[in-house]
């Protein structure tokens, strides 16, 4: 059976790397480890082994069980449509320009992508631990909500409006005629940019059955999924955090979450000893952000249930294999805790 660890959480806290070293800390614990990861650094990406920009796995040339890939919506959303419509259908879809414009801006779109390659990494049998780097839009809530919005989005009422209950032949797409609003659109818009669209929904339409089966199986993967949420003490991600856990589904588990970049709290005693008086307020400078992370990490305990891990704050991120996994450690312990 094949684990699956959601790293989630607001962009620039870290998640990306703190996914690494999970994978990092798992493939030393001897599981062929697979992270799919989102839009890494590049000398992060160099230390995963990730050489090329595409959604297949690459084994780390320094450590054999280890293996990533890098999430690419538009790749994605390709063998997306090959998978759930027909053959000529999936090829005009491919090419129209507003498939694109859903595949990429969209951000349930994207968020669908990373689950539907989630679903295909786990369902492989390959990998005895996927790690997943959701993509940062709404701190990752969206990565939970996205196969339930795209079942809608596809099968949903608009669609069915514009293209009738059932999906008819291709000359009865746009009745223009017998629909106001269809009327309307082709005054805004224009015959040809309306028969774009149309041709657009149309074969959307033909993905219907595939897409809702597969958000299913998806859900079904996330609620077995467990959670690491990752912020730090600032306002921005610290609410993001918040929000995330407010608005989880209920039947997915309580995340670990991880305060990257924290301070000691040793620091926030008085240096009283110190003579340089440069020095002196630097320190009290320092002793009382110190203190503010660890009234705001004592205010997070007191009103939200699960783990809480700690990671120190480090001069420089993280990029090769042995830093990695010296960060990820205490997240890793607190999943294996979990188990």
């Amino acid at each position: 059976m094949t684990d699956i660890v959601l790293v989630a959480g607001a962009g620039g806290v870290g998640k990306t790397t703190i996914s690494a070293g999970i994978g990092v800390c798992a493939a030393r614990a001897g599981k062929k480890s697979l992270v799919l990861t989102v839009d890494p650094a590049r000398r992060l990406a160099t230390a995963l082994g990730l050489e090329s920009l595409d959604n297949m796995p690459h084994p780390n040339p320094e450590l054999s069980l280890l293996w990533a890939a890098m999430l690419n919506a538009s790749a994605s959303w390709e063998a997306i449509a090959h998978r759930h419509a027909p053959p000529e259908v999936a090829d005009r879809l491919v090419t129209n320009p507003f498939f694109e414009a859903v595949a990429t801006r969209f951000p349930a779109g994207a968020a669908y992508a990373a689950g539907e390659e989630m679903a295909e990494e786990v369902e492989s049998g390959h990998w005895d631990l996927v790690v997943v780097d959701t993509p940062p839009s709404h701190g990752g809530i969206e990565f939970l909500n996205a196969p339930g919005q795209m079942k809608s989005f596809v099968g949903g009422r608009i669609l069915r409006i514009l293209t009738g209950g059932r999906v008819p032949g291709r000359n009865t797409l746009f009745d223009r005629a017998a629909k106001p609003a269809l009327r309307l659109m082709d005054t805004v818009l224009g015959g040809e940019l309306l028969e774009d669209i149309g041709d657009f929904l149309f074969d959307l339409r033909h993905t219907y059955e595939g897409i809702a089966r597969r958000s299913q199986s998806i859900i079904h993967h996330l609620e077995k999924a467990s959670m690491v949420l990752v912020t730090t003490t600032d306002p921005a991600p610290l609410a993001e955090a918040a929000r995330f856990v407010a608005e989880s589904p209920g039947n997915t588990r309580t995340p670990i979450v991880t305060f990257n970049r924290s301070l000691p709290e040793s620091w926030v005693v008085p240096q009283d000893n110190v003579k340089d008086p440069r020095l002196a307020e630097n320190l009290q400078r320092w002793g009382a952000e110190a203190g503010y992370q660890r009234d705001v990490r004592d205010a997070w305990t007191d009103s939200h249930a699960g783990a809480i891990v700690n990671l120190a704050w480090r001069a420089s991120t993280p990029n090769e294999l042995p830093a990695l996994e010296s960060l990820a450690r205490p997240v890793w312990a607190a999943l294996e805790s979990a188990r």
